[in-house]
Parts: structure tokens; C-alpha cells; sequence
């Protein structure tokens, strides 16, 4: 696996291996259950920092796309069907937020059209 990072780019290497891994996964390449490299073995093959790589590695696992399994390894937990699920359940907690807040329907749907437009 092959990724390729950009040194003179705004975005930082572990943004950036973060975002290829991702991009893997939701095209398949990686597909669920693919193990990924050690955190080592995949710095020393883009010559980064351990530190670097685990970072990515971190985000993935927050974002649910990666888990670790010990001695087993770090692999890939990333579907389309998992992706749904995780939007699922932090729709819920927004609308649950929403609601103890007290913040109308209407404003929390301009909150999130204007957050998924800013990502474009």
C-alpha cells in the first residue's frame, strides 16, 4: 500500500495519511477486515515519525474506520453500512442535544446544511 504525501502541502502528514487510508476504504481497496501496517512499518515506508502515523491511526479508530486488535493487529472496520450506522447514531445524539437545548428543529437542520456545505 502505497501512499503518497505531499511535504510542500497546508495539510499535515497525518491528515494526510488519514485521509488516504479513508479513501481506500470507502473505494475498496481496503476492504473490511484488510489488516494495515504496524504504525513502524508504515513510517518507516513514507519516512515519518511513529508519532506521525499514529495519530492517523488514532482519528481512524475515533471515527470507528479502524480497530486495534492487540497482538492481532490493526484492521479495517470501514463499510458502507458501518459509515451509515456511525452517522445514524450521531444524528441521534445531536437530535438529543437539540432537544435538552431547546433549539428548534428548523435551526438544528440550517446548523447541519451549513456544516456538511462547509466541508464541500
Amino acid at each position: 500500500m502505497r501512499l503518497h504525501l505531499d511535504p510542500a502541502s497546508t495539510t499535515p502528514p497525518y491528515e494526510q495519511v488519514r485521509v488516504q487510508l479513508l479513501e481506500r476504504m470507502q473505494q475498496g481497496v481496503l476492504p473490511a477486515g484488510s489488516r494495515l501496517p504496524t504504525v513502524r512499518q508504515l513510517a518507516d515506508e513514507l519516512e515519518l515519525a511513529p508519532g506521525t502515523v499514529a495519530r492517523a491511526y488514532k482519528e481512524l479508530e475515533a471515527a470507528g474506520a479502524i480497530e486495534t486488535r492487540g497482538r492481532n493487529g490493526t484492521v479495517v472496520a470501514w463499510s458502507a453500512d458501518a459509515a451509515e450506522r456511525r452517522v445514524q447514531e450521531l444524528a441521534s445524539q445531536l437530535a438529543a442535544a437539540a432537544r435538552e437545548n431547546r433549539v428548534p428543529p428548523g435551526r438544528v437542520r440550517e446548523l447541519v446544511e451549513a456544516a456538511l456545505a462547509a466541508r464541500d
